[in-house]
């Protein structure tokens, strides 16, 4: 059984259709790329999985559960516009929301949640940033934390909306490093990217979207010129003279 299927999936807004008619199975174990350009619905795709919007029509599974009862098993780091960075937390206070979705209602947090957090903080290389209020912090290291909270709230399915964006090379290569471990436990992760050059060497599986389904499957079938061309259209060009497909 997939970890994730959608069926048939479409989402509108204002009545502009933004997704239209995708269906997918996901596997766990795996580490897909969801590509596609700007205006492509990739980041309203994860919001309508996380029944985070309405949609027009469509099933969406986890785990052959509806999101309500499985959310808890469920992470999702969105883009860094979709981030309050002057909201009055330290890095440590915001890691520990990765521990909130364990408890019941009114439990407190106790040594094992912190224990945890330090894990995941020195995990991303942050643990000296601890005390640090989030704003204060580089865009590179922001996005360590919200990885840590991730890693912190100890779920089997990951959602990550453009994770790379603005982080610096050794950032890059060090979160990669722990989506690939994620993997290897069994873990089911999705990311948005936009470095078409990074695609091949970072994803197993690749979903190329533009409003509609392009192609998916794994990536050295998938991730090809013609696909690509037909994804991006117009702006192949001018991907290839900013390097960002490999020849």
């Amino acid at each position: 059984m997939s970890t994730i299927s959608v069926k048939g999936l479409s989402v509108s807004f204002d009545r502009k259709r933004v997704l239209t008619n995708i269906y997918l199975e996901i596997e766990k174990g795996k580490i897909y790329g969801v590509i596609g350009p700007n205006g492509a619905g990739k980041s309203t795709l994860f919001k309508a999985i996380l029944d985070l919007l309405e949609v027009d029509n469509g099933i969406v599974k986890i785990e052959g559960q509806s999101i309500d009862k499985v959310r808890k098993k469920v992470v999702y780091v969105p883009q860094k516009n979709d981030v309050d960075w002057q909201f009055p937390a330290t890095v440590f206070d915001i890691v520990m929301m990765g521990r909130y979705p364990h408890k019941k209602v009114f439990q407190r947090l106790n040594q094992e949640d912190e224990d945890i957090a330090m894990q995941a903080l020195a995990e991303v290389g942050m643990t000296a940033f601890k005390d640090r209020q989030i704003g204060e912090l580089s865009g590179g290291q922001q996005q360590r934390v919200f990885i840590a909270r991730a890693l912190c709230q100890e779920s089997d399915i990951f959602f990550l909306d453009e994770p790379f964006v603005g982080v610096d090379i050794t950032t890059e290569e060090k979160i990669i490093q722990i989506l690939k471990r994620l993997a290897k436990e069994g873990k089911t992760l999705l990311v948005v990217h936009h470095d078409l050059a990074t695609v091949r060497k970072y994803f197993d599986k690749v979903i190329l979207l533009n409003q509609r389904m392009i192609a998916y499957g794994d990536t050295e079938t998938v991730f090809n010129e013609e696909n690509i061309a037909r994804a991006y259209g117009g702006q192949l060009p001018v991907l290839h003279k900013m390097g960002n497909i490999d020849n």
